[in-house]
């Protein structure tokens, strides 16, 4: 079975070897899924929401909400990111997959690979 929970988080970055708009710095909100996976419990649940909630928030949201993340992360793409969220959480999670939106059209899915 697979479980989602959605969030969001706002950052600024800029991409220093992009020739186009992102080489400034700009922002967006981020929309970040994160699915793990797993079999039911006695309880007839794989994790609960407010346990995976809670490790997300800790691992993450708190480390990147309203941050400059190319002082966290180097090179911040979106695929540079994703990596960044699912190294933070493996370990923590049964992680099956991220996606991460950088702007409403445009994400990336990353499946530890």
């Amino acid at each position: 079975m697979l479980i989602t929970k959605e969030f969001t988080f706002d950052s600024a970055h800029k991409l220093d070897w992009e020739e186009g708009k992102c080489k400034y710095l700009h922002g967006h909100t981020y929309k970040l899924q994160v699915t793990v996976k797993g079999k039911l419990n006695e309880q007839g649940i794989v994790i609960n929401f407010t346990e995976l909630k809670e490790v997300v928030k800790r691992g993450v949201i708190e480390k990147l909400d309203h941050k400059y993340l190319n002082e966290i992360i180097k090179n911040p793409t979106a695929e540079n990111i994703a990596v960044w969220i699912w190294n933070k959480l493996k370990g923590k999670l049964n992680l099956y997959k991220i996606k991460l939106w950088e702007t409403p059209t445009c994400f990336v899915t990353y499946r530890g690979e």
